[in-house]
C-alpha cells in the first residue's frame, strides 16, 4: 500500500511524534523513508539578497553553518531512528515556502503518503497563522497523515 513514506520534519517535539508514526508505517509496510527538512525562505531575514536567497532554496547554505546543522541534525535524527529499526533513510534539505515544497518533492520521488506532525492550533489561531500542516493537504494530492502533538493537557474548545 504505502512503498515510499516522506517524512517533513523540522526537528522539533512536534515532528518527532510524526516521526514515530512514519516509522511504524514504514516497518510495517517496508516501505522506503524520505526525511526532508524545508528551509522556509519566507521567514529569512529581508536583509538576505536575492543571491543568498536562491542559494538557499538549493540547499547551499553558505556562510549560515547554524541553519545548515539544524536542518542536518532534524533529518539526522529521523534516519538514526529508522536504523534502530533496520531502515534506511533518504534525508533532503530543500528551501522554498514549506507547504510547496513537501508537495513538490511526493510528486519528484512517487511518495505515497505524507506523515508530518501539526501544532494543534484551534479557533482563530488556526485560522489566522495557518500551518504548514493544512497548506500541504491543500497543495498536494497525496494522502497526508497529520499527527497532533501531544501536549498532556485536553483540548479546548475551538
Amino acid at each position: 500500500m504505502y512503498d515510499t513514506i516522506l517524512i517533513p520534519t523540522d526537528g522539533s517535539t512536534v515532528a518527532e511524534h510524526a516521526v514515530e508514526h512514519a516509522l511504524d508505517l514504514a516497518e510495517t509496510y517496508d516501505a522506503a523513508v524520505h526525511a526532508l527538512y524545508v528551509v522556509d525562505t519566507s521567514a529569512v531575514d529581508i536583509g538576505l539578497g536575492t543571491e543568498q536567497v536562491d542559494r538557499i532554496r538549493q540547499g547551499k547554505f553558505g556562510d549560515m553553518p547554524e541553519l545548515e546543522q539544524r536542518a542536518s541534525d532534524a533529518t539526522a535524527a529521523v534516519a538514526s531512528k529508522a536504523a534502530d529499526r533496520g531502515l534506511a533513510v533518504t534525508e533532503a534539505v530543500i528551501g522554498g515556502q514549506p507547504h510547496r515544497q513537501i508537495a513538490d518533492y511526493a510528486d519528484d520521488h512517487d511518495v505515497d503518503l505524507i506523515v508530518m506532525g501539526s501544532a494543534g492550533r484551534s479557533g482563530v489561531r488556526r485560522a489566522l497563522l495557518g500551518s504548514v500542516a493544512e497548506r500541504t493537504l491543500r497543495t498536494t494530492r497525496r494522502p497526508v497523515l497529520v499527527v497532533d502533538a501531544e501536549t498532556g493537557t485536553e483540548p479546548g474548545p475551538d
